[in-house]
């Protein structure tokens, strides 16, 4: 049977006024967040450290130009002809863009492979935006990626954010199914949202809440625990195979 908007409004620890409104969770202790520390994120099998052209700028480069330009299609930037196009346009993006953006490094070979940004700070809310996420191809569907997108959600929460956004064309169907992999919630389509490359795009937009963070949390570490995976590093639960428990 559905639940009654009253009951509704009491699982979201929602409470009537006195005047017959409903108003949502109070927060009497909430302040608004600070900006994200640039700091590195150490995992078992990654290093996400923060973006420095004259460390990284070459080595990504060369990593993301294995690809044969197809891992571009659904950034408002790229393909790059060279390392100097690729530079300009990612410090142009730190220095006035609003990214804050961090390097993705494989411990075991010790390379850059990737790079992930945090953008769109709503400091008075507590919310942030996880983009500009380009993978190489060594590190597309990785467990390396896997838990990359977990530091940067762990570092998030951890300072006390309320949201962690990620947001994608509609059509990118790679983006959308990482999303739910991880264990966002879709939350609806922003029609006719960007213009981009000469073209449309329709915004899927997905969340994790602070609310669902410890679920979330437990999910993505049993996935990563070094028990999941064999002697050659195949995993033995897929991370779309494991539920997402009851919260408190």
């Amino acid at each position: 049977m559905p639940l009654s908007f009253e009951n509704f409004s009491r699982s979201l620890n929602a409470y009537d006024n006195g005047k017959g409104q409903w108003v949502g969770k109070s927060l009497p202790d909430w302040t608004p967040r600070l900006p994200l520390p640039d700091v590195v994120l150490q995992g078992r099998i990654c290093r996400v450290e923060p973006f420095k052209a004259d460390l990284h700028g070459e080595p990504l480069f060369k990593a993301f130009n294995s690809d044969d330009g197809s891992m571009w299609c659904y950034m408002p930037f790229g393909p790059f002809a060279d390392l100097n196009a690729y530079l300009d346009e990612t410090l142009r993006r730190i220095e006035t863009g609003g990214f804050q953006t961090f390097v993705i490094r494989c411990l075991a070979s010790e390379q850059p492979l990737g790079q992930a940004s945090y953008m769109r700070y709503d400091l008075a809310n507590g919310s942030v935006e996880i983009g500009g996420i380009a993978f190489s191809p060594a590190l597309k569907r990785s467990s390396v990626a896997t838990e990359a997108m977990y530091l940067m959600m762990r570092h998030a929460f951890e300072h006390g954010y309320r949201r962690y956004e990620w947001k994608c064309d509609q059509l990118n169907r790679a983006s959308n199914r990482a999303a739910l992999r991880l264990g966002f919630t879709f939350e609806g389509i922003f029609r006719n949202a960007v213009v981009y490359k000469g073209r449309r795009r329709d915004t899927c937009w997905y969340s994790v809440i602070t609310e669902d963070w410890p679920m979330i949390r437990e999910r993505l570490e049993a996935w990563l625990d070094p028990s999941n995976f064999d002697d050659n590093g195949q995993q033995k639960l897929s991370l779309s195979s494991l539920p997402v428990s009851e919260g408190p």
